[in-house]
């Protein structure tokens, strides 16, 4: 089977965020082509889970020869995870700082006022670090997301999560939750926070080993 690697940005982000970029220099440094598809797709204001996954589908779904190693940051890792148990070609998850419970723990932190009118006038501004400025979200990211249950994750496909300690806006529990019914999953916790920033090296030194493209 050929391998393809496939990276998955996180919310409100780019191909072109730091960490992508750093992943995708360091694959081409070993001659290996990383693939980051823009999950904007040129409408982040109706940007939602299940148009993620499908836009993500299409570049494998049709091609059973592939095993696909899906890397994913934050949103992009709960897609990635997603992904992985609905089909079979992606064969290895990386998940970074994976968006677990995503919604119980961002909603909380907009208020319930805020809340409110999001659902009354469907758009909220967001601020967007890939466009750098508030762009307009659709409420129907929210009961998109609502659908989908972490404890619906069952595929016992080898996957490898880096989760920060002093994460501040997924917190590590929700890593450790997710791994410790899950045998299949190894979580390596790192002195970091949400964006990962300060351990580089150690998340690809990490990638390298997981995905057995050798030392170095």
């Amino acid at each position: 089977m050929l391998n393809s690697f496939i990276y998955l940005h996180g919310f409100a982000s780019s191909p072109k965020s730091t960490k992508a970029q750093d992943i995708s220099d360091r694959f081409s440094q070993i001659h290996i082509k990383l693939k980051i598809p823009d999950l904007n797709a040129g409408d982040f204001s109706h940007l939602t889970i299940t148009r993620q996954l499908n836009q993500v589908a299409a570049e494998f779904i049709h091609d059973d020869s592939l095993a696909i190693t899906l890397i994913g940051s934050s949103l992009g890792g709960l897609t990635s995870a997603y992904l992985g148990e609905k089909y079979p070609q992606v064969q290895r998850l990386v998940l970074l700082a994976p968006a677990f419970e995503f919604l119980s723990h961002w909603l909380p932190k907009l208020g319930e006022e805020a809340l409110k009118r999001w659902q009354q006038e469907q758009y909220l501004l967001v601020h967007h670090s890939g466009e750098g400025r508030e762009l307009p979200l659709s409420y129907n990211f929210v009961t998109d997301a609502a659908q989908y249950l972490e404890k619906n994750l069952q595929r016992p496909i080898p996957t490898l999560i880096l989760h920060g300690t002093e994460d501040e806006v997924i917190p590590i529990t929700a890593s450790r939750e997710f791994a410790n019914s899950r045998p299949w999953v190894k979580l390596v916790e790192l002195d970091s926070d949400h964006a990962l920033g300060n351990v580089s090296t150690e998340i690809w030194q990490a990638i390298r080993s997981f995905c057995h493209l050798g030392i170095g």
